[in-house]
């Protein structure tokens, strides 16, 4: 496997693996926010959302240009882009790109997360995941 900048390349089967991790975090996200107490720091449940959005996106990546996006994920849109191309609704990408935003914040910053918060980029994600599921199904 070669590496070029922030990207990798992974083999054929890759994808897989990763769209099981997504749809994990995925559920790993709207379980925490459905347990979570009023006022509860919704930090948690933004990593997930954020993880699934990246394995989401590199299930796509990986299995239309057999590369991942690694360390720079404010990359990863460019990647989805160069890898599906005018496929990639703008839509889709905006929701990618404000998911993947709130990584540093949610994971490293020290101000809690809000439930709406929480709740609005779980709804982008599921958005997402949509997308992503009936790229990777043609």
């Amino acid at each position: 496997m070669t590496r070029t900048g922030s990207r990798r390349s992974v083999p054929d089967d890759f994808w897989h693996g990763r769209l099981n991790s997504a749809r994990n975090f995925h559920e790993a996200a709207r379980s925490l926010l459905a347990l979570a107490e009023p006022g509860q720091d919704s930090n948690p449940v933004i990593v997930h959302v954020v993880n699934a959005a990246i394995a989401y996106a590199d299930a796509v990546t990986a299995r239309r240009s057999g590369l991942v996006n690694q360390r720079d994920h404010s990359a990863l849109g460019a990647l989805l882009r160069d890898a599906v191309g005018n496929r990639l609704p703008p839509a889709q990408l905006a929701h990618l790109n404000d998911i993947i935003g709130q990584k540093d914040a949610a994971s490293y910053g020290a101000r809690a997360g809000t439930r709406a918060q929480a709740e609005r980029l779980l709804d982008r994600l599921t958005e997402f995941a949509v997308w992503v599921e009936a790229e990777l199904g043609r």
